[in-house]
């Protein structure tokens, strides 16, 4: 009884904290459909999107999500009547260990990771975090350095990936943990080769905020409440690692621009894809 009352106790305390959470940035307008599949977060079917010069992202070809680790089977007919023929897993071969996607019978899976921990860099980085030896800033910071890097470490995975997204004749899913950054930043580049305009990009980009938001807010108040546990840790981390911001996104567009030229550029030498094939692409995806 005794043990019990001063859990009590301490879990009263840890509910105290004071941590005030940061307004997050949200998309407005949100024209992309959700899609609802039990298992699979941050699911989502970019479409209904228009670019300045008034093409339509047509409906139904490009989804994406958070990994397809806790797809039940009884779930797979929701999964394989929207089309989807292949999946596109961005993560690392670590990640995949820990929480190895399931597939849908005849559905292709392609594992194609722009980016490798190298050394177990993100179990580091969490025992650094918990020991409170990362504070808020340096998670910004390292945010903007994995963004500068994903699109140029490793340029002819980007392209491969880009390729299977825009190449393929049946509708794809690509997806990394979360469906946020590495997602992100291909949904974007995506994008750009169909030429929509940057407004339309950053905000598909923060619908992520959107969908994912109860699931952050109740993980951000549980980790307030249970500060105790973990007391050196900065709790502002966990909230810029949770969340995800323009100025990441722009990181990334700014580092192509710096080593490229322009994305224009980049699109031409390093994703291989010529004005004439872009034009192919848009009349296929756009209308």
């Amino acid at each position: 009884m005794l043990r019990k009352f001063s859990f009590i106790i301490l879990l009263a305390l840890g509910s105290c904290s004071s941590y005030n959470f940061k307004q997050a940035e949200m998309a407005q307008n949100v024209t992309a459909t959700t899609v609802t599949v039990k298992g699979i977060n941050n699911f989502r079917n970019v479409a209904g999107i228009t670019n300045s010069q008034g093409k339509t992202l047509k409906d139904s070809l490009i989804y994406r999500s958070a990994d397809l680790s806790a797809l039940k089977p009884k779930r797979f007919s929701a999964f394989t009547n929207l089309g989807i023929k292949t999946v596109i897993d961005l993560r690392t071969d670590a990640e995949v260990a820990q929480k190895p996607d399931v597939i849908p019978p005849g559905v292709q899976y392609l594992r194609l990771a722009a980016f490798e921990d190298k050394g177990d860099q993100l179990n580091q980085a969490r025992t650094l975090v918990l020991k409170g030896k990362v504070n808020s800033t340096d998670a910004n910071n390292r945010m903007l350095a994995f963004y500068r890097g994903y699109v140029t470490e490793k340029p002819d995975v980007i392209k491969t990936i880009i390729h299977q997204v825009l190449d393929s004749d049946a509708p794809v899913l690509y997806h990394c943990t979360a469906g946020k950054d590495r997602t992100g930043i291909i949904t974007a580049l995506v994008l750009k080769v169909l030429r929509f305009d940057d407004s339309v990009i950053f905000n598909e980009y923060l619908t992520s905020n959107n969908q994912r938001k109860n699931l952050i807010n109740k993980r951000l108040r549980k980790t307030n409440n249970f500060h105790f546990i973990f007391p050196k840790m900065d709790i502002g981390v966990l909230e810029k690692l949770s969340w995800i911001e323009t100025a990441y996104l722009q990181a990334a567009f700014d580092e192509i621009e710096s080593k490229y030229g322009s994305v224009d550029n980049y699109i031409h030498t390093v994703l291989g894809i010529s004005e004439a094939k872009r034009q192919v692409y848009i009349d296929r995806f756009t209308y």
